[in-house]
Order: C-alpha cells, then structure tokens, then sequence
C-alpha cells in the first residue's frame, strides 16, 4: 500500500533558520518539496565534483592490490587530481608502449644497425638497398651473381641487403623496402623504460586504492550532505525582505507525531493540510513481510503514483508462481530453499530478504516440478519409482499443463481488470469504472455459461450468453468516459471494444511462454540426465567420476539458464500484461526525506 502523505509548510526566522535545518535533518521525515528555481553554478560545481569524486572512487576499488602500498597523506582534493593526472599518463604510456611493440616486432628481422655506417659507405659510393622477397626468389637472385647478402630468414620470407656500387644497375624484379627507423635495441631500451614507468605508475595508484579510499568517501559523504543542504536553501521561499524564510516539504502520516512535538517546542511557525490532486506527492511504499520482497521487482519498472494503487501485493503471488511455472523443477526448488537458508546462517542483514525471496521462488518450484512430476530433470511421470506409483495418476503431462498456463494468465487478467476498476473507483469515482465493469460481466459471464452449461447446470441457450454480453456491452459503449458527451462515449466505447478484445486474446497466448519455458527447462534437464548415463557406462573406474563432473555441470548450467529466463518472463508478464489490464500508470516519486541517514551536526 501507498502510505497516505500530508503536506507540511514551515516559516521560520532567517536567523534561527540554520539551527531548525540542523534539527529537522536530525529527525529525517520532511521530503523537500521542489519549486521551479534553476540550480545555480555553486551548486552545479558542487555536483561536478560530486562526479569526480564518484568516479575516482569507482576507478580505484576495481583495482585488484595484490601488496599493500604505503603512500603520503593527501587531501581528498589532490587525490582526484594526482589519480586524474596519472590516468591520463597511464594511457598515454600503453598506447605509447603498444605502438614501440609493434616497431620492435618490425624491426626484430633488422638487428642492429648503425644509420651513421650507412651513411658513411655512401659517402664513400657504397649504397644499401633492402628487399623483401620469397626464399625461392632470392635463391635465383644469388645464383645470378647479384651482391647481396641475408640480413635474416622468417619462414619462407627473406629480407637481404643488395650492395650497390658507384651507381651499378639493379636489375632486381622486387619493390625495395624502408629501413626501420629505430634499430631493434634501441626499441627494446624504449619498451623496457615505458615499462618501467607504468609499473610505477600502477604502484601508485595501488597504493591510493589501499591506503586512500576512505578520505575520497569520507569527503564524497560530506559533498553529499552539503548538496542536501543546498537543495533545501534553494527550494526555501524567502518573503519580508529574507528575513522570513518559507519551506514545504511531505511528511507520511505515520511520522508526523515526533515532528509535531518538534515543532511545538521551536519558535516556528506550521500548517499542514492533505494531498490535492494536482499535487506533485512523493510515494513510500509499505507492505508485509512477503509482498515488500517483490518491491525491487516493482521499483525497476516504475513506483506507483500517488493517487493510484500500490500493485505490489496483488503481483506479487503471481510472479512467485510464474517463476515456479517456468522453472519447474522440484529438485532445483529444493536446491534454492536450501541453499537460501543456510546462506542466511552468513549472509548480512541486508542481504537476508533477497535470500528470503529466492526461498519463495524455491518454493514455487517445488510446487510445480510436483505438479508436473519433474525432479532433477527425471521425468516422474514415465518412471517406475516407487514412491511415485501410487500418486503418478496426479500429475499433470505436458497437454494439461499448456492449459494450465492459459488458466493463470486468464486469472491474471481478470484479477488486473478488477483492479483496474477500484483504481478508477479511487481516482474518478464509480461511474468511470463502469466500462471496466463491463468488460468483467462479458467475461466472467461468458465463462461462468460455457462452464455451467457443459456441466449441464444450465442448458445451453445462447439468448443467455447474448444477455450478459449485451449487459456488459452497455456499459462499455456508454461508459467509457463518462466526462463526454453521449456521441463522443460511444465512439470512444467502439474502439474500446476492439481494442480490448484483439488486446485480451494476445495477452492470453503471451501467458503460453510460462508452459514453453517449463518444458524447455525440463527437456534440458533430461538431456543431461541421459548423456550423463551414456558416460557412466562408458567406463567402470572413470565413468563414475565423470558421469557426477558432468551432472553437477550440466545441472549447474540449466539452472543459471533456466532461472534467468523464469526471472525475466514473468517480470515481463507482470510490467506489460497484468500491468496494462490493470490501468497502472506509475512515474511516482521516491519519499526521500532530508537527513535521512545522514550526520547533520555540522553548520550550513
């Protein structure tokens, strides 16, 4: 549920405003309300910072410090210059370092060589030219009697120097080549002291990712604050000649005892009042135990706005299911309940809900790798266990189960179009919910016909089924919008109709995926199973070794797989089906309330 928001408006003397700022960050529960003020230089600098700090603190925790490093104390600020200098300097070095690497591996085949001694046997009418040309080549060219001479070999590559004499002809059929610029030893001294210089380089910054990460966050910690700070002065109305200062801010209902008696013992002056529709009203969410684990899942599509309903309990048994559906494995269930709760004997408190979670999915699984009689990728059904004899007649093949899959996606979809219209109910009043009344009467009527009817409760007669149509019809023609005029809530309930009844039936067959990724799931997991088999008989001393190696592999593998897929689907389910047939439409705000977790004895 969304916890209900007042709206707080304090106004407070200019001089006693700095230690009231101090107290209300202290309490942490007022979310600053935001004006229409553009932000100023002082602040975008601020935020610039922030970045830098951010990013530096970023570059240095990815570094792997195999020995500590002792380095000299620095203030937070020359730390981000000096990492920011040496960055810089570091990649210009490896680029530098890349490209002598390269010249080396060109100029290895040269050796060394002097450009002064070859200058010099010019000037005395002796002058090297150089070739590269194919072993066989250059055998022809020595046995025509040519002056020249192997400077070395490569595979079936020969460069050699031909010794030209007082302007002799060349009579040579191959391009000549250009000397290296630098002789290879040179390259190599090069390489070494470029080396050597991001050896220290990576010293240094080692010894800052050790020793110097917690001034950059202590002072980052800081920044952050003083922004909170500044974004509270710049959201402050300031009246009489600044000497009044004016502050609105959201407070949850829950919370406003402890800062009403914060105010009745200060010298301020308050009103509160409820939220207004065209309020811009931030949103704290509060559920139970079992609904706020799917919180994250809800929060990375969009947080609920204020005025509409919090989703998360109702998606939440849905998705816990749907996972359980694509997975379906009672063995992998039981590895996730497992696993998740002797982790918890470890894991830190923080950690503990997620883990919690995973036991819930874990659950599910079991649930309908039972239903569907799949257990490490053994197929139950068609096995002679047993201890699954008596009870193979209540498991559900895989025909059953495709209907399965359609059974909950109708539910689901039914259950949002409830919610849909209580959500209208909430927001617009009854009659804007009518139309979506409608649309339940066609299809909860339908069905409760076709049902009862086959079971022969009822007899089949159509003028029935026309009945409820036509009753739910009526109010989805007239109803659509009840803010417009008779002609216009009938055009708008046509194209109502056609697109609710071409939208539910592709929603329906979207819930198909739920059976497809079940019994792909499965499918691997009995492949394994049965290559796993073939490698234990393929040996009596090492078939055994293998054949578990490759179990637990194989297993391991379908399990990361096959999670992956029974996590995003059904979060796909829930953000585009359940979430359109319940009319959500989110873009709500997070309660951040000024102060919260923060140290705010410091002054402004």
């Amino acid at each position: 549920m969304i916890v209900p928001m007042l709206k707080y408006t304090f106004l407070v003397y200019h001089r006693e405003y700095e230690d009231f700022l101090i107290e209300l960050c202290r309490l942490g529960v007022v979310h600053i309300a935001e004006r229409n003020v553009e932000v100023s230089d002082k602040i975008k600098k601020k935020y610039t910072k922030l970045s830098a700090y951010k990013k530096t603190i970023n570059f240095l925790e990815k570094r792997e410090v195999k020995t500590p490093h002792k380095t000299k104390d620095s203030s937070a600020q020359e730390l981000i210059c000096d990492v920011a200098r040496k960055q810089k300097e570091l990649e210009e070095l490896e680029a530098q370092l890349e490209s002598l690497n390269k010249m080396a591996l060109e100029a290895q085949p040269w050796g060394n060589y002097s450009r002064e001694l070859i200058e010099q046997l010019k000037n005395e009418g002796i002058n090297l030219l150089f070739f590269s040309t194919a072993k066989k080549k250059y055998t022809e060219i020595e046995e025509a009697g040519h002056p020249v001479v192997v400077i070395s070999e490569t595979g079936n590559q020969v460069v050699f120097v031909f010794i030209q004499q007082n302007e002799q002809n060349v009579n040579i059929e191959t391009e000549p080549i250009e000397l290296p610029p630098l002789p290879y030893s040179v390259l190599r001294n090069q390489i070494h002291e470029t080396a050597e210089k991001i050896k220290a380089i990576n010293e240094t910054l080692d010894s800052y990712a050790n020793n110097s990460i917690y001034v950059l966050e202590a002072e980052k910690t800081k920044l952050i604050r003083s922004l909170k700070f500044d974004n509270v002065l710049r959201n402050t109305e300031k009246e009489a000649e600044e000497k009044l200062m004016i502050l609105e801010g959201w407070v949850p209902q829950n919370k406003t005892p402890a800062l009403n008696r914060f105010l009745q013992d200060s010298d301020a002056v308050y009103f509160s009042r409820k939220a207004k529709p065209d309020d811009k009203i931030p949103v704290l969410l509060k559920n139970n135990r079992f609904s706020k684990l799917f919180e994250p899942i809800g929060s990375m599509f969009s947080l609920p706005d204020y005025a509409e309903l919090d989703l998360t309990v109702f998606f939440a048994p849905f998705f816990m299911l749907f996972f359980g559906f694509c997975l379906g494995d009672a063995g992998y269930g039981l590895l996730f309940l497992i696993g998740g709760g002797l982790y918890k004997l470890i894991a830190k408190p923080q950690f503990k809900p997620y883990l919690s979670l995973i036991q819930f999915l874990g659950a599910a699984t079991v649930l309908f790798g039972a239903i569907s009689g799949t257990f490490f990728g053994i197929n139950l059904i068609e096995t002679n266990f047993t201890l699954t004899n008596k009870i193979q007649h209540l498991f559900l093949n895989p025909d059953k189960m495709f209907n399965l899959a359609l059974i909950l996606g109708g539910i689901q979809i039914i259950f949002g179009l409830f919610i849909k219209a209580a959500n209208q109910t909430k927001q617009f009043g009854f009659s804007y919910a009518l139309a979506t009344y409608g649309w339940l009467v066609i299809l909860i009527g339908s069905i409760c016909y076709v049902v009862l009817s086959s079971a022969e409760f009822i007899p089949k007669n159509t003028t029935i089924l026309y009945l409820i149509i036509s009753l739910g019809g009526f109010f989805v023609l007239f109803f659509s919008d009840p803010g417009v005029n008779v002609f216009a809530r009938v055009g708008k309930g046509v194209w109502d109709l056609y697109s609710t009844i071409t939208g539910i039936f592709g929603d329906l067959l979207s819930y198909i995926r739920l059976f497809a990724l079940g019994l792909s799931s499965a499918i691997l997991g009995f492949v394994i199973n049965d290559i796993g088999l073939q490698i234990l008989g393929s040996s009596k001393i090492l078939g055994p070794v293998f054949f578990v190696v490759f179990l637990l592999l194989g297993h391991t593998l379908n399990i990361l797989i096959s999670s992956l897929g029974s996590f995003v689907h059904p979060m796909r389910l829930t953000f585009v089906e359940f979430y359109k047939n319940a009319g959500f439409k989110g873009g709500g705000e997070e309660y951040n309330p000024f102060g919260m977790n923060d140290k705010c004895n410091n002054k402004l």
